[in-house]
């Protein structure tokens, strides 16, 4: 049977494709649970409409089913404290893509 640690392990390593650190340092990936064999979790971006979500999603859903778990996500926007701290992330450690 597969741990919440178990799913953290998996995911800890996805980084942001622009930005030089993972999805979960960003505050992108929220909110994890795991109930039976579902990971649920929240995808909380910066802004509405971001160009990148899908990939984003995938490259959390992915690690998540390869260690054989299903995945069931919500998104939402950052509030403004998480945006803040979000940019400042972004912006001292922006790499491009």
């Amino acid at each position: 049977m597969k741990t919440l640690s178990d799913v953290a392990n998996a995911i800890k390593d996805v980084m942001h494709p622009a930005i030089n650190y993972s999805l979960g340092d960003l505050g992108i990936v929220t909110d994890i649970e795991l109930e039976n064999n579902t990971v649920k979790l929240v995808f909380a971006f910066p802004f509405p409409e971001i160009p990148i979500a899908d990939q984003l999603i995938s490259s959390i859903v992915k690690p998540i089913n390869d260690i054989g778990l299903e995945v069931d996500y919500s998104i939402r926007v950052m509030t403004d404290e998480e945006r803040t701290i979000f940019l400042q992330m972004e912006q001292a450690a922006w790499k491009g893509m």
